[in-house]
């Protein structure tokens, strides 16, 4: 994962880099996070609902019946408090997120909001969201009405960072379009060409609009999927060649992890002391 961020262009030298599980103070602030945050806040996290919906009950349900827990965990009810606390710990006033991610940047600014009024004091900054607007949720090549995922079964659903040339044309060429012609971005009534419409911008970082004037003599869905795939392809080929690169020098990548473990824990632990005088542990 380190190796990837680097390849798509983080800056070591801008960015602190590092593994969270190495700056214990993402813990030590989701804990105290989790003692003022209110359990109906949790409960209204699409994740969470999600999983209530699919057993047909409700989180009061759940909450009332130890049977109906069977098989869900604390940790899925309770990450979106550590997320708050991965942002908030170094006071981020700015997130780059997907249009999914944005209901859990919002609980980290009721977090920060109800912290700062619980205990009188402005520690947080209550963050606000960087989305990219041709890219703000990429759905799925198969069923574009749900989101692209890592985690979904077919692999042909999805574009990878390094999948080679070949692939992607596959990919993209079985991707699920319509029998319209022609090529325009309306998300209701067609996902999956809006959707490769939405990558195509993304990948010349261009507005959705100026993407669709790009294909306004195309009427093949074969040749407008040809151009996104050769669209991706480039994009993604300067990032490919970097990680191949980066992975045979993986003692560099262990450097900048290292130093930027450092560097996070510094910051953290300034952190933590201002919080642990306000809530009255120092």
């Amino acid at each position: 994962m380190a190796a990837t961020l680097l390849a798509c262009g983080i800056d070591p030298k801008k960015s602190i880099l590092f593994e969270q599980s190495r700056v214990r103070a993402h813990a030590e602030l989701a804990w105290i996070f989790n003692c003022i945050t209110p359990v109906g806040w949790l409960g209204r996290m699409t994740q969470w609902k999600s999983k209530m919906e699919s057993r047909g009950v409700n989180h009061a349900q759940i909450l009332s019946d130890e049977n109906m827990t069977t098989g869900l965990k604390m940790g899925l009810f309770d990450y979106p408090v550590l997320q708050a606390a991965d942002i908030l710990l170094y006071k981020g006033t700015h997130v780059p997120v997907g249009q999914d991610q944005m209901q859990h940047l919002e609980l980290a600014r009721d977090i920060a909001s109800l912290f700062n009024n619980t205990f009188s004091t402005s520690i947080f900054p209550k963050p606000d969201a960087i989305v990219p607007p041709a890219a703000k949720r990429i759905m799925s090549l198969r069923e574009p009405e749900n989101k692209m995922s890592k985690s979904d079964p077919s692999d042909f659903a999805r574009l990878n960072l390094v999948d080679p040339p070949e692939l992607i044309k596959k990919k993209i060429s079985k991707a699920t379009t319509d029998s319209i012609r022609g090529v325009s971005y309306n998300i209701e009534e067609r996902p999956g060409m809006s959707n490769l419409v939405g990558i195509y911008a993304a990948m010349r970082d261009i507005e959705v609009d100026e993407a669709v004037k790009d294909f306004a003599d195309v009427t093949s869905t074969k040749i407008f999927k040809d151009q996104v795939a050769e669209a991706v392809i480039e994009k993604l080929q300067p990032i490919q060649e970097e990680l191949v690169r980066l992975q045979s020098d993986m003692g560099y990548v262990k450097q900048v992890l290292d130093k930027g473990a450092k560097d996070a824990e510094e910051v953290a632990y300034s952190t933590m002391e201002e919080v642990y005088k306000v809530v009255g542990l120092r």
